[in-house]
Formats: structure tokens, C-alpha cells, sequence
């Protein structure tokens, strides 16, 4: 198969990944009609294993980029080796439902403006994950982070999460990282993902750039992937909670630059950190190793 017949290259970030990466393979051969690739970037060490699962699959090659070079790097040393005109960059702790990927692809005729697309994600009991979101604004990000976690249903979170009524496909603010297509063409034009973020916000900051650059971000909810969740999240939990907090710091202290910001920059600095040190106390998580790649599961333990 010659390279310009691919239609999809698919790039999976993965670190240690058991038997998530085999499942997250056998379910793409059912979710596309099309011709595609592969590109496993494995952050993790080089002992085999995603060797072992990506040699069962012809579509499929290995990518190692030296280290745990976190998810947003991770994915964009994969985009570099690849060859279609458009880009999948998922997590590996995911299952694809059958013709989810063409009904991704399909979206785009209908969307000649899309620079990225996202399905619709279930969580693991089977629950809709609210992966199209607002942009955040001041207030409604303070107003998530303070009473997301104890009122649900307050005003702020409902407006950032934008999950009144039925899913319909539409353009948003930004889409979950776990699983988007992205035109290769607006990818590369703003940069790809910014490798100064490790996990967490790498998704809110690319979307909100392609969306500058005069492109959409659309929501295709008819197309539906299960996000199944790791053991990767569950041995790091406190590591991944500092740096979801980290994250968020980097993404408002930019969105906020400049003097005139500075005291709140202050705020949000204290702010966050008191608010990582509670969730880890609430949570009961304790510590360990650092964080290897984003999970959508967690995405709201603290309030994403």
C-alpha cells in the first residue's frame, strides 16, 4: 500500500501498556473501512512489550522517542512519521466502537472547516463523558474548581461543560485529548501540541490555538468510543493530581500575562496548589511515580 492511499494516521501514546494496547487495535480494524497506519509511541522502557502486541498487526509500527517524554510531546514525535493528510492522536487505554472512525472521517465533508474532530467517550460504566467543552472563561473556571466537585449541577460548571440536553454534533471550544482527529494541515500550522505541558491542558491549549488560526473544533457525537481507563492512572494517581494542578496553573498564568495580572497570578498560584494538596486528601491518593500519560477518567478529579 503506497503511502498517499493511507486516509488515517493513527498515533497512540502509550507507556507499560499491558493488554490496553492490543485491545485499543483490534477494536480500530472494525472502527474504519478505510486504509491506515499505525504509529505506537511508546514513552515507556524498551522491554518488549508493545513490540510483542504491535507485531500482531500489519498496520502497526513502533516509535520510541527516548524517555517519558509525556503525552503532547509524545504525540507530536508520532505526527512527524506520519503520512496521511489527517491524524488521529489517542490514548491506548481506549476501544473503539465499529465505524467510529469512519463516522469521524465523514464529519468532515460536513465541516470543511474542522481542524479537529472528537467523538463522543463513555466512561467505563458506560456513562457520557462531557468531551466538547467551552473555552473557560475567569468565572467560570473559579466557579468550576471551587464547586464542581461538592454541587454538580452548579451554573459554572454546567456552562463550561456545556452537557444541557442532547449530544448534537456542533463546533466548541476545545475537545478531550483521549481521541481526536485532526487535520494535518491545521495541526502543523499552529505548532502541534506545546511540549512545555508533561499531561493535562496540552488538549485545551491546541484546540484553543487551531481555533485562532480560523479553524473549528467540532463534536461528532455519533461517533462513540469507550474510554477504559488504565493501570498507569491508578499506581500514579497523587503524581497525576500535581500535575493536572501544574498544568492548569501554566495554561491561566499565560492566559493572564502581563503586569496588570500579576496579583491574579498570585492567587491562582496559591489557589491551586492548596486545591491539588485537598483533592489528594480527599481522594485518599497517595504518592508515587510520576505521571505517565492523560486519562479522561480522571479528568475531573480535580475538575478539569
Amino acid at each position: 500500500m503506497s503511502d498517499e492511499a493511507l486516509a488515517v494516521s493513527v498515533v497512540v501514546v502509550t507507556f507499560r501498556p499491558g493488554e490496553a494496547l492490543r485491545r485499543f487495535l483490534e477494536t480500530a480494524r472494525k472502527a474504519t473501512s478505510e486504509p491506515y497506519e499505525v504509529l505506537v509511541v511508546d514513552n515507556g522502557p524498551a522491554d518488549g512489550a508493545s513490540d510483542a502486541v504491535a507485531a500482531e498487526f500489519a498496520e502497526a509500527q513502533v516509535l520510541r522517542p527516548g524517555g517519558n517524554v509525556g503525552y503532547g510531546r509524545g504525540a507530536n514525535f508520532g505526527a512527524r512519521a506520519a503520512v496521511a493528510d489527517w491524524l488521529v492522536v489517542a490514548n491506548d487505554d481506549l476501544a473503539w466502537q465499529p465505524g467510529s472512525l469512519d463516522t469521524l472521517l465523514g464529519a468532515v465533508t460536513r465541516w470543511p472547516d474542522a481542524g479537529a474532530l472528537g467523538p463522543a467517550i463513555l466512561t467505563p460504566d458506560g456513562s457520557l463523558y462531557p468531551s466538547a467543552r467551552a473555552l473557560p472563561s475567569l468565572g467560570r473556571g473559579i466557579g468550576h474548581a471551587v464547586c464542581g466537585w461538592w454541587w454538580p449541577s452548579n451554573p459554572w460548571t454546567r456552562a463550561y461543560r456545556q452537557e444541557r440536553g442532547a449530544p448534537v454534533e456542533r463546533s466548541v471550544g476545545w475537545l478531550s485529548g483521549s481521541c481526536l482527529l485532526l487535520r494535518r494541515a491545521a495541526f502543523e500550522a499552529v505548532g502541534g501540541f506545546d511540549p512545555s505541558y508533561f499531561m493535562y491542558f496540552e488538549d485545551l491549549d491546541l484546540c484553543e490555538r487551531i481555533g485562532k488560526a480560523g479553524w473549528r473544533n467540532i463534536y461528532v457525537p455519533d461517533a462513540v468510543i469507550a474510554h477504559i481507563g488504565g493501570l498507569s492512572t491508578e499506581r500514579h494517581r497523587a503524581a497525576m493530581v500535581r500535575e493536572h494542578h501544574r498544568s492548569a496553573y501554566r495554561y491561566l498564568s499565560r492566559r493572564y500575562a502581563g503586569p496588570a495580572w500579576l496579583p491574579l497570578r498570585l492567587a491562582l498560584r496559591v489557589g491551586l496548589a492548596g486545591r491539588s494538596l485537598l483533592s489528594r486528601v480527599v481522594h485518599g491518593v497517595g504518592e508515587g511515580a510520576r505521571p505517565t500519560r492523560t486519562a479522561a477518567a480522571l479528568d475531573d478529579r480535580p475538575g478539569h
